[in-house]
């Protein structure tokens, strides 16, 4: 199998640039601007070009949510524009796209976990640029899977678990949201269930009926409050000392873009067609800080 990973920078591309060497089967490659954009049609076309993939992974998104709400523009360009053209140049050579979109997609209004037959009724510039992204790539090329994730984390530094436990060394108490829910997803989960998708859509083992969309996040619901509290302790695990968490409603962090107050998905249809259920949330974030603090730092 030879996976093209579009996108370099994201949490995801990391750990599937991460996870792929471990895999004997996949030959893949990574590529980003500027030796992959995915809004020039060229550029396309040599990546496609050198690597000859069987599959493609597009995770190249623009993902600055609040800032989207003024930069529409290029938002739109990479996450609806870029995504066409990379479909269209995978369906030009019958090549297979798996496309990463979001939660963002609903207004988080609904009081159950969203499944795929929701209809999507994005509030943000953000999750309107990444819904116009899944219809276009539906009508470039109908070999396609649509991920659906959401509320993504990673040992990545500036992202959410490195930030808490930075922001845990100080002495002041941290004030976290507690009014949104969602399912925390740990990378590296994600990724390897992206990487078994591939191979089972390069190998032919589901048949053509398996072309579509599916929501797929850690498994079991949390605030991000929760979030923060399940990595301050499993890091208190590793010797760190304790910090102070405060819970604060949506209406005390204001933004400029909205948050869903309901993020959670429903991740059956995943599960039922490719028989992949990513772990329990709990299991990510212990395996996210002991990235974050290796057992060699730890104070004796």
């Amino acid at each position: 199998m030879r996976l093209l990973i579009a996108g370099w920078h994201g949490q995801v591309a990391r750990a599937l640039i991460e996870a792929a060497p471990s895999r004997a089967e996949i030959r893949a490659l990574a590529a980003g601007r500027p030796a992959l954009d995915v809004g020039d049609p060229r550029s396309i076309e040599r990546a496609f070009g050198d690597l000859e993939p069987t599959i493609v992974v597009n995770s190249a998104a623009y993902t600055a949510v609040d800032k989207a709400e003024t930069d529409a523009e290029n938002a739109f360009a990479l996450n609806r524009d870029g995504a066409r053209l990379l479909a269209q140049a995978a369906a030009r050579r019958n090549v297979p796209v798996i496309h990463l979109s979001t939660h963002y997609i609903f207004d988080g209004t609904k009081s159950e976990p969203y499944g795929e037959q929701d209809s999507p009724s994005p509030a943000t510039v953000y999750g309107r640029s990444k819904l116009a992204g899944e219809e276009s790539v539906r009508e470039a090329n109908p070999r396609h899977i649509i991920i659906r994730t959401g509320w993504v984390f990673s040992p990545m530094r500036q992202t959410f678990a490195a930030r808490i436990l930075d922001a845990a060394a100080g002495d002041a108490p941290l004030r976290i949201v507690a009014d949104q829910h969602g399912n925390p997803t740990y990378a590296p989960h994600l990724a390897a269930a992206i990487l078994d998708v591939a191979r089972m859509l390069t190998a032919g083992e589901l048949g053509e009926s398996v072309w579509g969309t599916y929501h797929a996040a850690g498994t079991g619901a949390a605030s991000w409050h929760g979030l923060a509290d399940e990595i301050l302790a499993r890091a208190a695990d590793r010797g760190r000392p304790g910090a102070e968490l405060t819970p604060i409603a949506s209406a005390d962090y204001p933004a400029k873009a909205p948050r869903p107050a309901n993020a959670k998905l429903d991740c059956s249809r995943f599960e039922d067609t490719f028989g992949l259920r990513l772990p329990a949330w709990q299991q990510g974030a212990a395996a996210c800080v002991e990235r974050l603090i290796p057992a060699e730092t730890r104070p004796a």
